[in-house]
């Protein structure tokens, strides 16, 4: 297939999927069937269009014309192509994993969840390949609304709270926020496509490109920068699958990536550094990534806990690309990939052990690694690549931020950077003592259990595997990631 008819696929599998899986609802095994192998075709075509953007391709696509300067249109660059990597192959990882979860917790209404996971993947495809700001805005709100009932799928007076919060913050943010940015950025540039070096060099003062970018960082509010950040906490009344498509899938990578996207393709990069428009950000991330890491380390509950983690983890995203150097920009777009890969083993983990010993707090995981050992190892591996312990996925990134903050001269990068690693450490390394060196104890859940069932520990194992293999092997994101980082 040529690259067009690749990124092409890309967006119609997961519509294609989305429409099928009501039709065998009926039927649960063809209907997770139908899940399974849209996701594993959707991992096949993101995987060779990835190759081929790094190889030089460049596809796009213009759908309609709507108005005069607002079209509907796609166009694969790398940023958009490693996104869609990383959205496509944690798709089928999370299907596996999802048959296991709700079956073994017996979930409501699994039609529907699978429906609109399939929709949430479509919208982040639409997201990844969007070739201008209007249409990156329409996939960005299809988004929200396709993962808020997924957010309120138990029903409860708690998750339809919790619901309510992810909607009305999300919502107001892109309403109020981002989409006058995009209106106030199509009037100066005269254009809403992006394109390499930016668009807005010279078309105002610094202090209004300063506060242009402000209203992108946070009408953004899938990133969660604080204080933009509160939705996300409280949407972890969610099933552990839904958590996982929050946090690493689609939502708050949706997030990051329109950031970075912004930062490089809107702005530019040389701009933002030689005007001086984009400094503050760097304030700003440090400030949540370390805020964020003082609050995970005071968690008791575990998904509570990594919420907060990934709060912390996505303003490293911001932070590198605020540094403004080539390298830190490649750091960026890494840790995308390797904060997703890594994230979504740890949340894995968290509904495995819910799953099979119906603990959710942290005090509950004593020795419960000698019991659930495949999940325990597997979280282990998640939680020393989000502190940046080789040999894991976490540390390569980590390296190209550091490297980056050190090249600018950024010492309150460099000081964030390190101090959150001890943070990091600080709240991960004690679950793990825990689990496989602490005896059990009077909180330890006294019934007898092994493992959860075994598409579970089967989607875990492999992403875990994925945290060392993209450390080993970063080939292909790595590449994108480079290349993104000379745009």
């Amino acid at each position: 297939m040529i690259p067009a008819d690749l990124f092409v696929a890309a967006l119609l599998i997961p519509v294609a999927t989305a429409i099928l899986i009501p039709i065998a609802g009926r039927w649960p095994n063809v209907r997770e069937g139908v899940t399974i192998v849209g996701a594993a075709l959707q991992f096949g075509m993101v995987a060779a269009l990835a190759v081929e953007v790094a190889n030089g391709a460049r596809p796009s696509v213009l759908v309609t014309t709507i108005l005069p300067g607002l079209d509907i249109g796609f166009a694969v660059e790398p940023l958009g192509a490693l996104f869609a990597l990383v959205a496509g192959t944690l798709w089928l990882a999370n299907s596996v994993y999802s048959i296991g979860y709700m079956r073994g917790n017996s979930e409501p209404r699994q039609t529907t969840f699978y429906l609109l996971f399939a929709v949430a993947i479509a919208s982040a495809m639409g997201i990844a390949f969007s070739g201008n700001l209007f249409t990156l805005f329409l996939f960005y709100e299809v988004l929200t609304l396709a993962t808020y009932p997924l957010v309120t799928h138990k029903a409860s007076p708690g998750a339809m709270l919790g619901g309510r919060t992810y909607l009305i913050v999300l919502m107001s943010t892109s309403i109020g926020l981002l989409l006058p940015a995009i209106a106030i950025t199509g009037y100066l540039a005269g254009t809403l496509d992006f394109a390499a070096g930016g668009i807005l060099e010279g078309t105002a003062s610094t202090l209004v490109l300063g506060a242009l970018l402000a209203a992108y960082v946070f009408g953004i509010g899938k990133a969660a920068v604080m204080p933009v950040h509160f939705w996300l906490p409280a949407a972890m009344v969610a099933p552990t699958p839904v958590s996982a498509l929050l946090h690493a899938v689609a939502v708050v990578k949706a997030g990051v990536f329109t950031v970075v996207k912004v930062i490089v393709y809107v702005f530019g990069v040389g701009m933002l550094a030689t005007t001086g428009a984009g400094d503050w950000l760097v304030y700003v991330a440090g400030f949540t990534v370390l805020a964020a890491s003082i609050v995970a380390l005071r968690q008791t509950n575990l998904k509570r806990m990594l919420a907060y983690s990934t709060v912390s983890q996505l303003s490293y995203v911001v932070l590198a690309a605020a540094i403004l150097v080539p390298i830190s920009v490649t750091g960026a777009a890494l840790h995308i990939a390797a904060h997703a890969v890594s994230k979504i083993t740890l949340f894995f983990a968290a509904g495995s052990v819910y799953t099979a010993a119906h603990a959710t707090e942290i005090g509950q995981l004593r020795g419960i690694g000698r019991r659930m050992p495949w999940t325990m190892v597997a979280f282990a591996i998640g939680a020393f690549s989000m502190i940046g312990i080789p040999p894991t996925a976490g540390f390569l990134s980590k390296w190209y931020m550091l490297s980056g903050a050190m090249e600018a001269e950024s010492w309150v990068a460099v000081g964030v950077i390190v101090l959150s690693t001890i943070l990091n450490a600080a709240y991960f390394l004690p679950i793990v003592w825990r689990a496989f060196v602490s005896p059990s104890d009077g909180q330890t859940p006294t019934v007898r259990h092994g493992e959860a069932p075994l598409p579970i520990v089967m989607a875990l194992t492999a992403t875990a595997i994925g945290v060392v293999a993209l450390f080993f092997f970063p080939g292909t994101p790595f590449t994108l990631a480079e290349l993104v980082g000379g745009s």
